[in-house]
């Protein structure tokens, strides 16, 4: 605050006044701090923040993953606080919803009050926006998504990898239409599904058929209205690979709807409550979700102890776990 006073040539006082929002500040005055504090990427009460940190434990977190109301998510952040728990840590858990603006403002709000150290799923292309708290003393330690345009710690999974395991499993049964129902292209993690699955399926000599990879898709109901469409083809899929288990579940009401369930294949990616006791039950590639949350738990109270080792990129495997539905064959698999 003293720095930002000085840029402005006003008072620490008057400083605290305008961050704070508070009134007896003139227009001018306020202008000109306001200037200051962009200038100098100042983000309010963060040095206080680590003052605090140098004489005590941490003592609240935030957890910024994309939607709460999903398993994954949610098994997310019950490891994370396991975690946070084993050191009398709370954690400060919001829903991103994909929504870039919503991440830059609650995250800007977070470090205003002050908390000791962020785990982020981001919804943004690129984090830069970070590097002023990064700079300042902020540790964060990204989930499920690698960062991009800051350099720190990040827990994910090789999706890529896990899609074309899904492909490969299918191929092998016999499959040759294989439709994909993936999440926004824009999401690193449905991109690299997508191809993972698509480069596979190449690999094996037998290219995707640009009809069945249908892309965009963020709810069960969208996945549902997308395969009926497809399973409504002249030539319709005999197997599918859904991208995300919220589209699986979507998937799976289509086939229903079709009548469909035990004579197309279906394969889903990450699993989810219940998932082994539809009929038949799901296949999917499992994500380890409760390593992946408390191994970036774990990353981040290791920086707030004082690690300053350079940032590393832990990528875990997935695994296919087979129970059923992803090995049904194709038609003229049966007929022989």
């Amino acid at each position: 605050m003293r720095d930002v006073a000085a840029v402005a040539g006003v008072s620490v006082k008057t400083v605290s006044r305008v961050v704070n929002d508070e009134p007896a500040v003139s227009p001018a005055a306020a202008t000109r701090v306001r200037r200051a504090v962009e200038q100098l990427g100042y983000r309010h009460d963060l040095t206080a923040s680590n003052l605090r940190r140098s004489v005590r434990r941490p003592t609240t977190v935030a957890a910024m993953l994309q939607d709460l109301s999903n398993p994954y998510s949610a098994r997310l952040l019950q490891a994370i606080e396991l975690v946070a728990h084993e050191r009398d840590v709370a954690v400060v858990a919001s829903s991103l919803d994909e929504e870039p603006e919503r991440e830059r403002r609650l995250v800007e709000g977070l470090v205003r009050r002050r908390v000791d150290g962020l785990l982020l799923m981001p919804a943004t292309t690129r984090q830069d926006y970070l590097l002023p708290d990064l700079h300042a003393g902020l540790e964060a330690v990204f989930v499920d998504r690698r960062p991009h345009g800051v350099d720190v710690d990040s827990v994910t999974v090789d999706g890529a990898r896990g899609a074309a395991m899904a492909a490969a499993h299918l191929l092998a049964a016999g499959h040759r239409r294989i439709a994909f129902l993936g999440d926004l292209p824009r999401i690193e993690t449905a991109a690299a599904r997508c191809a993972g699955f698509v480069g596979e399926l190449d690999r094996q000599g037998t290219p995707a058929d640009p009809r069945l990879v249908v892309t965009g898709l963020r709810t069960p109901a969208d996945a549902t209205g997308a395969l009926l469409g497809l399973l409504d083809l002249d030539e319709p899929p005999t197997a599918v690979f859904a991208a995300r288990n919220t589209l699986a579940e979507g998937a799976v009401r289509a086939l229903r709807q079709r009548d469909a369930a035990w004579t197309t294949a279906l394969v889903g990616f990450d699993d989810f409550p219940l998932a082994d006791l539809l009929d038949p039950p799901l296949t999917v590639v499992r994500q380890d979700v409760e390593a992946i949350g408390s191994e970036a738990a774990r990353r981040l109270f290791a920086r707030l102890a004082g690690d300053d080792s350079p940032p590393c990129h832990i990528e875990l495997e997935p695994v296919l776990v087979t129970r059923g539905s992803g090995e049904i064959a194709p038609p003229a698999a049966r007929r022989r």
